[in-house]
């Protein structure tokens, strides 16, 4: 390719939404273009980048035994009313309704996938069965930003496997888990396979697959003692020595009218003499479990619930005969279920609510002044919070989500009829089922993130994804004919030698072409001048590590594949 005849134009000014480097590089080097809040057009450099980034994970796939479909972006509502899903992902499902009926843009395809998957699967001698798709998902997120890292139309890599049993769902998935670090490997990630909450999409076993970053929204929990990672949703801490009960102290009540806040409870009760803070305040909020029932979650006032899988909190009308705001954890009905974090039992006596509007307790101590009927993990982990597992600490890093794998077991197939096998011995039973997503279109974001030059304003792209891998330039106040005819020889023969390669050919100054082939990104520069060729060599310049050597001009299509090789390499 040559620039004359590429479609680009740098742009020297960037939106003023583009607050990420990657954003503001994507956009400046003509990759990407706002339609609207959330959607993107890939212009011809970053659907080049995208299509080198399906191939890697078309090959990884396709390596690891799946088989490659197309499934539709529009899909019946009815199937996603049969698992429930059409309630549980309201808030960011997109409906289409249509003469011909109502419908979802598909922001995931497990439904999908058993209705196009089921009647290929009869009997046991069927499974397992592995494939995947690079399809268009739709989600409407309710706050886009970052431009690639968070839209609301998506590109998505998204696998799906079908067993007889547990362990050979076990075996399928780590086949989809080793592929998805050779992927991201190849890419030049570094992605930090962790322990993950199924959320929505359900299942047991998950990983999210998570690459450090200054503006990742997630974050996820590390050991450095013994490994352990799991994302902030999962990650537990281990146990804090609990200590005994304070036996020499009486529950006091305090009348704090207008506190209904931790932080404006503590001051009212400081400015009565108490001596408390918000770490000795404890966190009474009301949840209602999958059944209706309300249940009290207890946590120190400094720290941040996590709410249960199958609760949520309730709302003002479920408030009703509780004092919203000064709720504390004693005196409840047997009818009201008390939970709270071991953290609980770290302190001899808590301040919390009097479940009386207006007031508050002090000195309330566990099994004494209130009790509780269970005790599990409701708070999300700190830096600091001891390992679970050993007897290390853990520390939070800012991160993006990658990738995403679950084994599902029978979450769907347990209720769609047609989700069946038949055994060896004849019995109708529902196949166990894994799935696998990497968000295609984030990728070139989270690459850019992590490549972006010194000035951050361009991207020197791994030599596995780059649109170019080699720019060639002819440098000096005049261009000899010596000089042009050299570049034009070594573009084709690069070229032929399967390098993507870039010729800049067009009548404009040097330092303006150099300017716009960093934006364009390509990891090699070959840079042909009258003064180098005169000594029989060109400049090549390894812009990933910053330095420049001359190469005979019969030797630059060796050089250039050693380099490639070395850099892809060393990237992974």
């Amino acid at each position: 390719m040559r620039t004359s005849e590429l479609v680009f134009r740098s742009r020297r000014e960037v939106p003023q939404d583009a607050e990420a480097a990657s954003h503001k590089a994507l956009i400046r080097g003509n990759y990407i273009r706002r339609l609207t809040s959330g959607v993107y057009s890939f212009l011809p450099l970053g659907y080049q980048v995208l299509r080198n980034i399906e191939h890697i994970v078309e090959e990884e796939l396709d390596r690891a035994g799946a088989s490659q479909l197309l499934l539709p972006a529009l899909q019946p509502v009815d199937i996603w009313r049969a698992t429930g899903r059409i309630d549980k992902m309201a808030d960011v499902l997109f409906r289409v309704d249509g003469k011909s009926g109502s419908f979802v843009l598909g922001p995931t395809h497990e439904e999908a996938v058993i209705e196009a998957m089921s009647p290929d699967i009869e009997s046991y001698r069927d499974l397992p069965k592995l494939v995947y798709q690079v399809q268009t998902k739709f989600r409407d997120e309710p706050r886009a930003r970052f431009g690639l890292m968070r839209t609301r139309e998506f590109i998505m890599a998204d696998g799906y496997s079908f067993d007889i049993d547990r362990e050979t769902m076990r075996q399928s998935y780590q086949r989809f888990y080793e592929a998805y670090l050779a992927i991201f490997a190849r890419l030049g990630l570094q992605a930090e396979p962790v322990e993950a909450d199924a959320g929505s999409i359900g299942g047991d076993v998950n990983h999210e697959f998570m690459v450090a970053s200054s503006i990742g929204e997630d974050h996820f929990a590390r050991c450095g003692d013994c490994g352990y990672q799991a994302n902030i949703e999962a990650a537990r801490a281990g146990a804090h020595p609990p200590v005994a009960v304070a036996l020499d102290v009486e529950a006091v009540t305090y009348s704090t009218p207008n506190a209904p806040g931790i932080e404006i409870a503590v001051k009212a009760l400081r400015d009565l003499g108490a001596e408390v803070e918000v770490g000795t305040m404890l966190k009474s909020m009301l949840l209602v479990d999958e059944t209706g029932a309300r249940v009290i979650a207890l946590i120190p006032g400094d720290r941040t619930l996590k709410v249960p899988h199958g609760m949520r909190l309730a709302t003002d009308a479920e408030m009703a005969g509780f004092a919203k705001g000064y709720i504390g954890p004693q005196g409840h009905s047997s009818e009201v279920r008390v939970i709270a974090d071991p953290l609980v039992l770290t302190r001899p006596s808590w301040a919390s609510g009097a479940n009386k509007e207006g007031h508050h307790s002090v000195g309330l101590r566990v099994g004494v002044d209130f009790e509780v009927d269970s005790f599990v993990d409701l708070v999300v982990v700190e830096d600091g919070d001891p390992c679970p597992r050993c007897e290390g600490v853990l520390s939070l890093v800012r991160s993006v989500e990658v990738g995403h794998t679950f084994q599902l077991g029978l979450t769907y197939s347990g209720v769609l009829p047609q989700a069946r096998y038949r055994s060896f011995e004849g019995e109708e039973l529902p196949y166990w089922m894994g799935c696998y997503g990497i968000g295609v279109t984030r990728v070139p974001a989270v690459i850019a993130e992590q490549y972006c030059s010194s000035d951050g304003d361009a991207v020197v792209w791994p030599v596995a994804v780059a649109p170019y891998v080699v720019s060639i330039v002819g440098v000096g106040a005049t261009k000899t004919n010596e000089v042009t005819a050299v570049a034009a020889q070594l573009h084709e023969s690069i070229g032929q030698s399967g390098v993507s390669v870039l010729l800049e050919d067009r009548n404009i100054s040097t330092g303006v072409a150099m300017r716009d082939l960093e934006l364009i990104g390509s990891p090699l520069f070959c840079i042909v001048g009258a003064r180098s060729l005169a000594k029989g060599v060109v400049e090549l310049r390894d812009r990933i590590h910053d330095q420049t050597i001359e190469v005979p001009v019969e030797e630059i299509v060796a050089t250039i594949h050693t380099f490639s090789r070395d850099l892809a390499s060393e990237r992974r």
